[in-house]
């Protein structure tokens, strides 16, 4: 579910769209189906989502609240929605649901799933297709950039920090360098073919802490502002945006083996 609670994962299918079920369903605002996220809605961070029957059932969790059980409508009533610049049909998870999550967040909001007849073009480097997500089909991180991350945070005072600040669908280990992400063009992940899209810059969400739903002050974004700004473009970046060339598996410990560097 866009924008709650993330699942890890020791292996998953993955399709042209990103990681089977990402960011399928998500939370609209009831009068206008503007997307809701962290950034306005950091409590977001605490409702906890688990799927069961290959996403069939969707049962979720939050402080306070009994669990709900959802059959997952894959086809039904349209409601228009939109996810920054895309504005698309969206199915209407019904009344049950809209009053669930409206109590959790005190938030009069849907459920919507992704429609059958989606169709999203992502932009950047490598046209691509997503989602719900914001704009692409993965997100890749890697390692050595938070080690460098939380190096310099402990240097100015602050408490290290956790990848899952960063909300990634794949995070890379082995490079000693930071950010070797931003220079991949084309890899396999397993036996799925990725392709660049662009880097990302980073929203307020990386400063929410998603255990408990809070935002926690300005970092990492003040750190990263140091010395991952980029003069030519406002905000700060941390990871790369990618799309999905090739479908296929992937599981922790798989080799990514990159077939092209940006030159």
């Amino acid at each position: 579910m866009k924008g709650c609670a993330g699942i890890p994962l020791d292996r998953t299918e993955v399709t042209l769209r990103g990681l089977r079920h990402d960011r399928q369903l998500m939370l609209v605002h009831s009068d206008t189906g503007q997307f809701v996220s962290q950034r306005s809605l950091p409590a977001m961070a605490t409702v906890r989502p688990r799927l069961f029957d290959d996403g069939a059932t969707l049962v979720v969790s939050a402080p306070g609240m009994e669990e709900f059980k959802l059959t997952v409508a894959p086809d039904g009533p349209r409601r228009q929605v939109t996810v920054f610049r895309h504005t698309g049909p969206g199915v209407d998870q019904g009344d049950e649901a809209a009053d669930w999550f409206g109590e959790a967040l005190r938030l009069r909001c849907r459920l919507v799933g992704v429609p059958p007849e989606h169709q999203r073009v992502a932009s950047g480097e490598t046209p691509g297709t997503t989602g719900f997500a914001d704009a692409h089909a993965l997100l890749i991180t890697s390692l050595g950039s938070l080690d460098e991350l939380n190096q310099r945070l402990v240097e100015r005072g602050a408490d290290p920090l956790p990848m899952n600040r960063f909300r990634p669908n794949i995070v890379l280990a082995g490079w000693d360098e930071p950010h070797r992400e931003d220079d991949v063009r084309q890899a396999l992940v397993g036996d799925v073919e990725i392709g660049y899209a662009k880097r990302c810059k980073r929203c307020p969400v990386p400063t929410v802490d998603q255990e408990i739903g809070r935002k926690s002050g300005p970092e990492p974004l003040r750190t990263l502002a140091t010395y991952r700004r980029d003069p030519q473009e406002s905000g700060v970046f941390f990871g790369m945006k990618a799309a999905v060339t090739q479908p296929g598996t992937i599981a922790v410990g798989d080799t990514c083996t990159v077939l092209r560097w940006a030159q």
